[in-house]
């Protein structure tokens, strides 16, 4: 028979024969390609109802016939030996030029790292390559406030540049768009520069200010250059959740020329109160380089055994921000699945489903690697695929525990059917733990977005980034509300150059790192040096990670998936694109 391939493979292709086991299909996006070691299956202990815990109850209520005891593989996989995969990520990037941003070389030394491991331990490993296109920042922004005060804002703390912004100094008058202020009590009351029509007064050569909701910040940006706008400022909409600095993309198909940043609300209400007195020029300066087609990939590692019809998906993303190592974001969660699949190896694990592991590309592009395996799936495939288990930063230094939303109780946005379920597999593990959990919403920022538009279920677990910790918060998870005087975000590295295994030397606040680890009892330590990781947050989560895989693994029965995409996901797609707001 002739060859069929879905994906690159270091042994070539496998005749179509060998995409049926015992008769059931083969997913062909995903081949098994053979491996001279063989994973083997520890049998996972099945908790008798003489020794059952309140763990093994848990367990039981998550569809499987019979209570699965994770309780080994938990204790096998520590934080410890995850924080050695991060010291050989932050090799990795200190090798090549401090950044695993997809497209570069340090992205391909970490996949190539984490798949040597999965080789060795049996794993049947594929890479599925994509362009994309890429984006970076040349030189440090500037954003100004020329008169009627000089203000000088702060880079990545008062605003970030748009990705995908394009390149351009200018300066020049400013002038709102279709403001709403004060804002509507709902998040998308305001519709700022959606239309050609909020742009028919506007004066060409002017700095465009916009306020967030309702479209896509690309169709903003559009509209303003369209109109003669020389820049763009795009502050945050207003409402609780809506108020911090922007980190915004434009999608790696915007082109037009013309510098774009996000900011606060606070300082965008601020400008428009002086516009509303007179005149307020600005001065805006970004230096970008868009390069098109950059080829990159994902890393996909399958147990050799398991119902092929019924596969429990793990992903992370793999990639960095072009601006840093991206050692909570996302070393934590790849570093913690590539740990799990280790020691599933290393203890036998024999899944009763396969399970598919994947390491994603090109995220911070856009959620673009999982978007592409999703759009290479058949019909037949997809079905396949009983759910999917997202883990996006799951180490921040000043962390709290969140579960997605699956059900949309929380947020008003669910997941397909069958994501409730994998909600509650996670809030009762903690609980289970005596440890406090909350949802988050379940909108569209990380890989799981193109799965539950397809209709498959899917979870996963979070511990912050930009936004800020409450004073609430502290008594259930630790760590800080306010530091000096100011409030203290999840990750205050998010997305710099300091999200690495010592942000203290890559520039992060001295004191506050030494308060956060005090805080924490030293749990941000690794060899002695204080990272961007808080060893006590990834401890736990990484547990929360491993009971979930195993018990979905070990799993008799569905979730339920519908197979249709939920309306309330579908409308909710495209609020925001990979780690940065979208709209």
């Amino acid at each position: 028979m002739s060859p069929v391939c879905g994906f690159e493979s270091r042994t070539g292709c496998k005749n179509t024969s060998d995409h049926y086991v015992d008769g059931l299909p083969r997913p062909v996006a995903v081949m098994r390609q053979g491996r001279a070691k063989v994973l083997k299956l520890p049998r996972v202990a099945v908790a008798a109802a003489a020794t059952a815990t309140v763990l093994s109850t848990v367990v039981a209520t998550a569809n499987a016939a019979v209570p699965t005891d994770t309780t080994e593989l938990r204790d096998a996989v520590t934080a410890d030996a995850i924080m050695d995969h991060l010291a050989e990520l932050q090799k990795i990037a200190d090798n090549n030029g401090d950044t695993r941003a997809s497209g570069t070389a340090g992205y391909d030394a970490s996949v190539d790292y984490i798949e040597d491991l999965l080789v060795a331990a049996g794993y049947e490993v594929t890479r599925q390559n994509f362009l994309f296109n890429s984006f970076r920042e040349l030189s440090e922004p500037v954003f100004e406030q020329v008169s009627p005060n000089e203000v000088t804002y702060v880079p990545n703390v008062d605003f970030f540049t748009a990705e995908y912004s394009g390149s351009g100094d200018v300066e020049a008058p400013l002038q709102a768009v279709d403001l709403v202020l004060p804002p509507g009590e709902e998040a998308n009351t305001s519709n700022s520069g959606c239309e050609p029509e909020d742009f028919a007064d506007f004066v060409d050569g002017n700095i465009a200010l916009v306020q967030r909701g309702t479209c896509d910040f690309s169709v903003k940006a559009h509209n303003a250059f369209v109109a003669g706008a020389v820049g763009v400022i795009i502050f945050n909409e207003g409402q609780e959740g809506r108020t911090e600095t922007l980190a915004a993309t434009l999608g790696d198909a915007f082109s037009d020329g013309l510098p774009v940043i996000g900011t606060s609300f606070e300082i965008g209400n601020e400008l428009a109160a002086l516009l509303a007195e007179g005149e307020v020029v600005i001065h805006l300066a970004t230096e970008t380089l868009i390069e098109l087609d950059v080829p990159t990939q994902n890393l996909i590692a399958e147990t050799p055994t398991g119902r092929d019809d019924r596969v429990v998906m793990a992903g992370a993303h793999l990639d960095s921000v072009p601006a840093g190592p991206g050692i909570n974001d996302n070393g934590s969660g790849s570093a913690a699945l590539l740990e799990i699949a280790l020691q599933m190896a290393e203890l036998d694990v024999e899944p009763r489903n396969a399970v598919r592991f994947a390491w994603w590309g090109a995220e911070e592009a856009g959620l673009i690697g999982s978007q592409f395996y999703v759009d290479s799936l058949t019909k037949s495939e997809a079905k396949d695929i009983e759910l999917y288990l997202n883990f996006d930063m799951i180490g921040s230094p000043n962390y709290a525990r969140f579960v997605y939303d699956g059900d949309g109780s929380a947020f008003g946005i669910r997941g397909p059917a069958g994501s409730h379920a994998i909600e509650e597999v996670f809030e009762e593990f903690f609980a289970s733990q005596g440890l406090a959990s909350e949802p988050t919403a379940f909108d569209g920022r990380s890989d799981y977005d193109a799965f539950i538009t397809a209709g498959i279920p899917a979870g996963g677990l979070f511990t912050g980034a930009e936004d800020n910790k409450t004073a609430d918060q502290v008594p259930l998870y630790g760590g800080l509300a306010t530091f000096g005087g100011e409030v203290v975000a999840y990750d205050p590295c998010y997305h710099q150059a300091c999200d690495s295994l010592d942000p203290v030397a890559d520039g992060a606040d001295a004191d506050l790192y030494e308060a956060l680890n005090a805080a924490y009892d030293g749990a941000l330590e690794y060899n002695g040096v204080i990272s961007n990781v808080n060893t006590q947050g990834l401890e736990e989560m990484s547990d929360a990670v491993a009971h979930a895989v195993l018990l979905y693994a070990m799993s008799t029965s569905s979730v339920s998936g519908t197979g249709k995409a939920s309306d309330q996901a579908t409308v909710a797609t495209g609020d925001r694109l990979g780690t940065h707001f979208r709209r």
